[in-house]
This record gives C-alpha cells, structure tokens and sequence, in this order.
C-alpha cells in the first residue's frame, strides 16, 4: 500500500433542501467518514489506498464495502460485525454552503477492534500511515488504537501523516488537546487547520505557536485556511501558499480531506513543498463546487485539467 488508514464508515444522509434539519423531509443516502474519504481521494489519484475498519453486518455496511471496493480502495482489514449497526451521520447544509453533522455512531461497530488486533503487517509495509482526531474521538478505547498503530509505524519507517480534524460534536477541546498532544511526537506531517492549531497550542498568539511546534520533530507543519489556500512551516515562519477562488461553494464538507489527499499524492510523487500546496488547495477547491463528502474528489486528470496542466476535448 501507498498510503494506509483506520477509521470509522458512514453512511451519510443528505438532505434534500437546505435549511435548518427540522425542516427537511428529504434525504439522499451516500457514504462518508474523515479517514474513507482520504482515502477515496488517493485511490482516485492513482495511489495504492487501504482502510482498517469495523461496520456493522448489515444493509448499510455491505453498501459501504461495496462502494469502496468498487472505488479500488484494499478493504482487506475491513470486517462486518454481528450485532452493530452501521454508523450514520445527518446533515444540515445552509445556502452558504456551511453545515452542521448530526451523528448516530454509538455503540460504533470499531469498538471490537483493539490494540492486539491491529493488522501489525499491514500497517508495517505501507509507505504512510494517516490518521485523524476523529476516530480517537468515538470511542476512548480508540485513543489506545491510535497510539499503537502510530508505534508500528515509527518502529518500522512508516511516514505518519496526522490531521487533527476536531470535531467538537464528539469530544471536549481539553480531551481533543490532552489526547492529540501525545501524539504529536509521533508525527512527521501534521495537516492541521487554522483554529486546530490554537486549540492545541490554547493560544493565538503566533510566536507562542511556533515556540510549542518546536517541541516537536515534525518534517512538515501545514496549516490549511480554507479559501485563503495554504501555510506551511518554513524555517520558523509561515510560507503561504494561495488558494483557488471558485465561482459557488455549495458543500464545504470533505474539502479538508480532499486537501489531505492531494497532500500525500505529492508526497508519494517527492514533489517540491509549494507544487504539494498547489495541487491540495486545487482540490480542497473542486471538492467544495460539488455536494456530498465525496463526490467532488477528483481524478488525477481532473486536476491536471483544472489547474490548465491538461486539455480536455468535450466535443
């Protein structure tokens, strides 16, 4: 595998207008889940993706392992659970394009995975190992899960890539900054946005950020800023790195996965840090055009055409 994760799987109802959710009364059923959707977007680029996971043996679970599977993603150490039910997420979409996740993932069907079954070889021959705040925020049995497989990594030479992505839905800033914090040392590329950073680091002020990133030992910081592009770390300062402007956002979700894609194709690709930028913000900006948590991600000659590397003929 290129690039290898563990998270939870989702079907994610979307709603059928937009509006507060009480007034909603219809849904259109697709998949989600931070960690599926990141690696939907690698295997759409080209990279050789695998999932960890658990779903519930059900109508819902059997959907997503399909759709995945199709999508050519190794679900390989991904297994459908007698007793659990799939997890869910409702979403609320305003006309802006911004939203609230409703989730119903409890009792999760991840909760029958443990350190000790963690596939050691599988994670031991990836190239990179990503992984995210949201599964360590489902269950707290997952913050052991986490932990472990980022010590099969560092023990074997596996590149860790980390996106905090907190969602404040599942756990408290203190839980989310206290777990992630021991994580951290871990990291070789931390993915991280904006207001993840001051959370972590409890303070906006700027210089006091980069005193506590120097804690650690991390090869690359980039801090993802929505529309405003990108920001990396760069000896002590923040090399920015603009965004795409697009004409309408219509669903914001996904954006900061599909950035995350695109980030660890170029990696792969021992791309330049700037080319890396460029082409994750082409994508974060792609994704946002197009409803759904994954739906917009691209292609690889979707992007080529997108940022003028490519001609495509329609007629």
């Amino acid at each position: 595998m290129d690039v290898v994760t563990i998270g939870d799987g989702m079907i994610t109802f979307d709603p059928g207008t937009k509006g507060p959710l009480r007034f909603v009364n219809t849904f259109e059923r697709k998949i989600g889940g931070a960690e599926l959707n990141v690696m939907l977007g690698c295997a759409r680029l080209g990279l050789q993706a695998g999932w960890i996971s658990r779903l519930g043996k059900d109508e819902f679970g059997r959907h997503i392992v399909n759709t995945v599977r199709g999508e050519g993603v190794d679900i390989s150490e991904v297994h459908l659970m007698d007793g659990y039910a799939t997890s869910l997420n409702f979403k609320e979409v305003q006309e802006s394009g911004e939203g609230r996740t409703f989730y119903y993932r409890v009792p999760s069907p991840t909760e029958t995975l443990t350190p000790e079954l963690l596939p050691f070889d599988y994670i031991r021959q990836a190239k990179v190992l990503h992984l995210t705040g949201v599964f360590c925020a489902i269950l707290e049995q997952n913050r052991a899960i986490t932990l472990r497989a980022l010590e099969i990594a560092k023990e074997n030479g596996v590149i860790v890539s980390f996106d905090p992505n907190i969602r404040l839905r599942l756990w408290s800033k203190e839980e989310a900054r206290e777990t992630i914090l021991t994580y951290l040392p871990f990291v070789d590329h931390l993915l991280v946005s904006k207001e993840e950073l001051e959370l972590l680091c409890d303070t906006k002020d700027e210089q006091e950020i980069l005193a506590q990133l120097g804690r650690f030992n991390f090869r690359e910081v980039v801090m993802k800023d929505g529309q405003n592009g990108a920001f990396a770390l760069v000896n002590g300062k923040w090399l920015h790195v603009p965004g795409v402007k697009v004409a309408k956002v219509v669903d914001t979700v996904g954006a900061g996965d599909g950035f995350d894609s695109g980030y660890l194709y170029g990696l792969l690709q021992e791309w330049p840090l700037v080319e890396r930028l460029v082409f994750a913000n082409a994508i974060g900006a792609m994704v946002v055009q197009v409803n759904g948590d994954n739906e917009g991600l691209p292609y690889l000659e979707d992007v080529e055409n997108f940022l003028g590397k490519r001609e495509i003929i329609e007629r």
